[in-house]
């Protein structure tokens, strides 16, 4: 099997959006993103942060979107360990990766399972409710906190 080669790296890094210049924001369009279609998940998200601008005068669209994020983002989580044949809910440390993607991931459950409104309507709401720590996806942070809490006895199983 032969050696690979160096490949130009334009392509595999995150070009940042064309407005606000965040790679954060990239992400996100990318993650919300369904069937290929970024241009619309780009206008979904754009218009988002213009009824966040109209709903919010003291900060910027941007700065409410990365509170929002660092609100949701999970410090804990319990992860399955099976130890002599029994299964123990162990809290572990969430990387910092991660704790990105579950934000995103919550967030935007959260904003596709409001129904009857358009979509960037639903996901402007759930930025606001994150950046105000209230919300559905708030509520999953806390519910992934409250069971590593709660499982805080496992922690010595962590490897």
């Amino acid at each position: 099997m032969g050696r690979k080669k160096f490949v130009e790296a334009d392509s595999r890094y995150l070009v940042p959006d064309h407005r606000y210049q965040s790679k954060l924001v990239s992400k996100f369009v990318n993650c919300m993103m369904w069937d290929g279609k970024k241009s619309r998940s780009q206008q979904v998200f754009y218009d988002a942060m213009d009824i966040i601008a109209k709903q919010i005068t003291d900060n910027t669209p941007i700065e409410v979107f990365e509170t929002a994020i660092e609100n949701v983002k999970p410090m804990l989580e319990v992860r399955s360990k099976r130890v002599g044949g029994a299964s123990y809910q162990v809290p572990m440390q969430v990387r910092p990766k991660r704790q990105q993607s579950l934000a995103f991931r919550w967030i935007l459950a959260a904003a596709r399972g409001k129904k009857g409104k358009p979509m960037a309507q639903r996901l402007a709401s759930e930025l606001l409710d994150a950046f105000k720590r209230e919300g559905a996806a708030m509520t999953t942070r806390e519910n992934v906190h409250r069971m590593a809490e709660a499982n805080k006895a496992f922690a010595h199983f962590a490897w």
